[in-house]
């Protein structure tokens, strides 16, 4: 599946400028954004929903640019569930396969409800109505209406946004492991840095309506381009602190992450401002070189706001972002 150059404007407002992506046979692209950067006009795009003003759409190396949404063989998942709050779950499961011109086989339908139910985990439910289900289920229901078409390809608009934290992880690895077994590309939408890490094989980060990378997470997280896409990925945040106060010149910004500090055997002293347990490790906000910066430490650093600490970088993880 291939976007070369897609463009889209709503009014004055840009949503789209010169997009380019493709997306192997058997890969699960993540696009990476903030609120507005362009992720769901992107995905509508694709869908046929919106048509672009310019630039092209491939899929199963047919132009479709310009076909309807039905004409396209792709599945959308919405965060909001879309199903029918009255119907069972084995007839909101059903329906894309009675959609008119399919004309499938009933025994051919059932076939694929109960293959899609089983995967999913949900046989249980079929005779539930929808509005009794828990958000969780709700989800895999939504899922399964869309494997059930056995598209060419699944678009995924944040769909685990409205689950609560313990049930995205859980739905996050279910989600990964059932791209693999189906051998189906799709493109994952998301604001959130950890369901990109954690299932994408590609990631593109996306901003403004423009490309800023792409590549895998550890390209991403390791090598960005630039601080702006350094700062998508990583929590707490990459620490980006000027060239020269490190002694440095000809750069602008040095990017450190905070795992790659340790609290000791630097040249410069620093002050601890804040401690924050955070489980298995504690992060700490220090006062260093004229800014502050955050230090991933041990669990069992005694360390207290006011402490003195000496902050060394390993400058073998650090990103040079030139000026």
């Amino acid at each position: 599946m291939k976007v070369r150059g897609l463009l889209k404007r709503f009014d004055s407002t840009q949503a789209l400028t010169g997009v380019d992506l493709e997306v192997g046979d058997d890969e699960l692209l993540v696009v990476l954004g903030p609120t507005g950067a362009g992720k769901t006009t992107l995905l509508r795009c694709i869908a046929g929903l919106e048509s672009p003003d310019a630039g092209a759409i491939e899929i199963g190396g047919r132009d479709v640019t310009r076909l309807a949404p039905a004409e396209r063989d792709v599945a959308l998942v919405f965060q909001n569930f879309s199903l029918y709050p009255r119907w069972s779950v084995r007839r909101n499961l059903e329906f894309p396969l009675r959609a008119p011109g399919r004309n499938l086989p009933e025994n051919e339908i059932q076939t694929r409800v109960d293959w899609a139910a089983g995967l999913l985990r949900i046989a249980s439910l079929l005779d539930k109505p929808a509005s009794r289900l828990s958000g969780g289920e709700m989800q895999r229901v939504a899922i399964g209406r869309a494997i059930v078409r056995r598209p060419k390809l699944f678009l995924m608009d944040e769909p685990l946004t409205n689950l609560d934290a313990k049930l995205r992880e859980s739905l996050r690895v279910e989600l990964v492991e059932l791209r693999r077994r189906l051998k189906t590309p799709m493109i994952f939408v998301t604001h959130d840095q950890a369901e990109a890490l954690s299932t994408a094989d590609r990631i593109v980060v996306l901003a403004r309506g423009r490309v800023l990378q792409t590549g895998t997470p550890e390209e991403i997280y390791r090598r960005p381009a630039t601080p702006e896409v350094a700062k998508q990925l990583g929590q707490p945040a990459i620490n980006l602190v000027p060239a020269s106060s490190l002694g440095l010149g000809g750069m602008e910004l040095v990017g450190v992450r905070p795992e790659d500090f340790s609290i000791d055997g630097g040249d410069v002293e620093g002050e601890v401002r804040v401690v924050e347990d955070m489980g298995p490790v504690k992060t700490l906000l220090v006062g260093w070189c004229g800014t502050e910066i955050h230090i991933v430490a041990s669990k069992s650093a005694a360390l207290k706001p006011g402490d003195r600490v000496r902050p060394k970088v390993g400058w073998d993880r650090v990103v040079r972002f030139t000026s």
